[in-house]
Formats: structure tokens, C-alpha cells, sequence
């Protein structure tokens, strides 16, 4: 199904932009740029961050291969340009060498967290990742959803997304345990953890349940249900996660706005509207500022996982703080340094847009050091500003990551106009992986909701 932004409601193809509009684009356009400027023409593989000799993300590849519609849908990028691209990728993820040679681009048909960005092959003796396939398999799917015409190159996006994810053994990530793995390694198996609580792992669950050639059984998406934690925050009762891209990445991909599985059935509520009570929560963290971090308030809030000024240990204006690189930040129950992930504005607009239309004009406003050229950066600590090593502007980091951009790129578009929801609605997998897992409601019964 060709969906198109004339179609949608807050499409702008024909209607002058108001300045909150404007303002979404300039920063959206800047995100999608990192694929443009970084995606390797022949093979498709883009890098994890800009830092130097930094190999490719899986994860990234798949928020790339979901963008590309949208840069075409947006006028950044010819329909001609992003088929040869993504077919590109696809054609070299699915050529690539899959076994259990340890420097082979993956293993049943999952990849490597991360590749060589020359030759593909495994990067930095990393795990087999199960999750990073998923949003790989997910941004393929979503290719081919958009890809639709019989154009002999767009009917082999098609044909290469489907045998991508086919081929993908999620049966055997299970390692006859309860709920799926985190990873494996060639010389030491599967990783001993699992994907348990509730985080970002919905997309995995929903593909391995819809697959046709190795699904799991429904019963593992209810063992990683019966994980999470329900509690009473500022308040009001949700589904805790803690770092904000727990609640937004498998929602660029899948609308859970008014669908309900067995768990949220229960909880009257729905993971939508969990993600919105998620993004006012880190908001009245910041409002509260427990830590007393320089800059915390209702308009710059905002912890996940994000690049940080370092690893130490530092006194700043009378107390002692701890700082870390990168890691994964989180409120209200932290870890937390007082380094704010800026890009949340754009990746939480469809679930809170008044209040991240508010943070983004502030970090404008008053962070225009952070965002030169409208390229919105991994992390910012205000806190550290004059103390040793950083100056009056504190601590911004000096890299731009692949799935802040990507991320933005996507929940941006399904804010503005529903795109890339509209496409995955008709993916057969998603569709069939939702229904096993126990969903009904909203678009799932509702035909004109397609």
C-alpha cells in the first residue's frame, strides 16, 4: 500500500507550515542528513556515531532503511536515490557470509551488533544481537512495505526484506529458556541474560511471534510480560521502564495507540499512553531535580541512553557527583549525572508534543551552542560548566549517534503525518505477531484505520 503524505492528516504538501511545523522540520531534515552523509553507497552499512573508525550498527542500519521513505516522502531524497540505497543494503546483508565463524557477518540469520564498515564481517568481537536484528528486520519490512511498485528494483526490496527476515532463526535466540536471549558469542554460546522487564524489546517479540519459517510460541512473550514492573510515580500509575528510548523505539515502528495486549487489559491502559506518562515523568523528575543538576526543569528534561562527558568523580558546587560515558540514563530511579539526552524532544513528539515542542524551543533558546547546523547532539551537561576541564558552556558531546538520528527521523514523521505506522499496519508479521501475542482493538479491528 502506497501511503503518501498529501493523504495523511498533518501532511503539508499543500498547506503553508505553521512554526512549530517549521521547526520539526529543520531539526528532522538535520537527522535524516546522517544518512545521507554517512551511509557507504555500495554496501549500505552506516556507521554507529561520526566519531573515526567506528564500525557499523545493525540497529542503525534498520532505522535507515526506515527513513529513506520518509526523506522521499519530505523532498531530501529522490525515490531513485533511496531504492538504489536500500537495495543496496539489503543486497549485501543478504549475500553476507552467515555462520559460525566468528569473523562471518552473523549466524542464523541474526547479525552482529556491529560490522566492519569495509568489509561487513563481525566488528570488535561483538555478540550476535537478537534485538539489533529485530530493528533491522524491521526497517527491511518497512522498505518493502513502502517499495511497492513493479519496478524491477523495488519488487527486489520486497523479495530481499522477506528472505531477511525468513531466515531469521528465533526459536533458537529462546536457548530453550523462557523468554529470549540477549546475545551469543561463537566461542561461548548464548549470553546469559535475557529479554526481561519492560523495555525496548516489544518489535523483537511481535517479529518472533509473526515469523512463518521459526516463530516462538506465545507463551515466551507472556514470560517477558509477567517481568515488568507496575508503579505509582508522581502520582500515576505506569509500566516502568526508565530510560526514555525504552518507551520510544519499538513505537517507531508499531502504533500501540488504542490496542491493548493481556497485560495493559488489566491496567486499563495502553503502551501509547504508558509512553506519554513515561515523558511527563522525566519532565517532573527535572522539575523536581533531586540531584540539583544546573539546568533541570519543565523545559530540559529528558534521560536514555546517551554519549556522557566521562568516567569520574567530581564535587560541583558542593556536592560530590559521579559522571559516565556513555550509558543508559534514567528517571526517576536514575543512574543520573545531570546529562540530558536533547534528541528525546523529537522522539517523544507523538506521545507528549505540547511539552517537547516547549523543550525544543528552550534548547534553542538557550543551548544554541548544541545545536549548530540543526544537528541535535547525543548528550549535554550544563552542570559542569566552569569546573575543571570544561568551560562556561559545560559539557556537549562532540559525536552525533545513528539511532538519536534515526529515532528522530521516525517519531518525528509518525507525529507529523502517521507515516511509517500507516505502512507496517498492512506487514503481514506485524499484523500476525501482534494478534499471537494477545492484542485487539483500535486499528487492528477498525478496516479504515489502515
Amino acid at each position: 500500500m502506497r501511503v503518501t503524505i498529501d493523504e495523511m492528516p498533518g501532511g503539508r504538501a499543500n498547506e503553508e507550515a505553521d512554526s512549530d511545523e517549521a521547526l520539526i522540520d529543520r531539526f528532522q531534515r538535520a537527522a535524516f542528513q546522517y544518512f545521507l552523509d554517512h551511509a557507504y553507497p555500495k554496501t549500505g552499512l552506516v556507521p554507529d556515531t561520526t566519531r573515526k573508525d567506528i564500525p557499523a550498527s545493525i540497529a542503525v542500519i534498520g532505522f535507515a532503511l526506515s527513513s529513506y521513505p520518509v526523506g522521499v516522502e519530505r523532498g531530501w531524497m529522490s525515490r531513485t536515490d533511496a531504492v538504489a540505497l536500500t537495495l543496496a543494503t539489503l543486497r549485501f546483508l543478504t549475500d553476507a557470509e552467515q555462520s559460525r565463524d566468528e569473523h562471518a557477518s552473523g549466524y542464523r540469520g541474526f547479525f552482529y551488533h556491529f560490522l566492519d564498515m569495509k568489509t561487513g564481517r563481525r566488528a570488535w568481537n561483538c555478540e550476535l544481537s537478537m534485538l539489533d536484528t529485530a530493528f533491522l528486520v524491521a526497517g527491511g519490512l518497512a522498505a518493502a512495505a513502502y517499495f511497492d511498485s513493479e519496478d524491477e528494483s523495488e519488487a527486489e526490496i520486497r523479495t530481499r526484506a522477506q528472505a531477511l527476515y525468513d531466515r531469521v532463526d528465533w526459536r533458537w535466540a529462546m536457548s530453550n529458556k523462557k523468554t529470549i536471549r540477549h546475545g551469543w558469542r561463537p566461542r561461548s554460546g548464548f549470553l546469559r541474560y535475557g529479554w526481561d522487564g519492560y523495555n525496548e524489546a516489544a518489535i523483537l517479540y511481535i517479529l518472533a511471534l509473526g515469523s512463518e519459517t521459526h516463530p516462538i510460541e506465545a507463551k515466551a512473550y507472556e514470560a517477558w510480560a509477567s517481568t515488568y514492573r507496575w508503579e505509582r510515580i508522581y502520582g500515576r500509575c505506569q509500566l516502568y521502564g526508565g530510560p526514555l528510548f525504552l518507551d520510544q523505539f519499538s513505537h517507531a515502528w508499531i502504533d500501540f495507540g488504542g490496542i491493548r495486549d493481556s497485560y495493559m487489559r488489566k491496567q486499563d491502559s495502553d503502551y501509547f499512553t504508558n509512553s506519554r506518562l513515561a515523558t511527563e515523568t522525566h519532565r517532573e523528575y527535572a522539575k523536581t531535580n533531586p540531584y540539583g543538576f544546573k539546568g533541570y526543569g519543565e523545559d530540559f528534561w529528558g534521560l536514555s541512553a546517551t554519549d556522557g562527558p566521562g568516567n569520574f568523580r567530581r564535587s560541583v558546587n558542593g556536592r560530590k557527583h559521579r559522571f559516565w560515558g556513555y550509558k543508559a540514563r534514567g528517571a526517576p530511579h536514575g543512574p543520573d549525572d545531570g546529562t540530558v539526552a536533547p534528541w528525546s524532544y523529537l522522539a517523544s513528539l507523538p506521545f507528549a508534543p505540547e511539552i517537547c515542542l516547549s523543550a525544543l524551543r528552550h534548547l534553542v533558546e538557550h543551548y544554541p551552542h548544541a545545536v549548530k547546523g540543526d544537528r541535535i547532539p547525543s548528550g549535554i551537561n550544563p552542570t559542569l560548566a566552569n569546573t575543571r576541564g570544561f568551560g562556561a558552556e559545560g559539557w556537549v558531546s562532540d559525536a552525533l549517534y545513528g539511532l538519536d538520528q534515526g529515532i528522530m527521523v521516525m517519531m518525528a514523521e509518525n507525529h507529523r503525518s502517521g507515516l511509517l505506522w500507516k505502512l507496517m499496519r498492512d506487514v503481514a508479521p506485524i499484523r500476525r505477531g501482534l494478534e499471537v501475542a494477545g492484542f485487539a482493538g483500535g486499528w487492528l479491528e477498525n478496516k479504515d484505520a489502515r
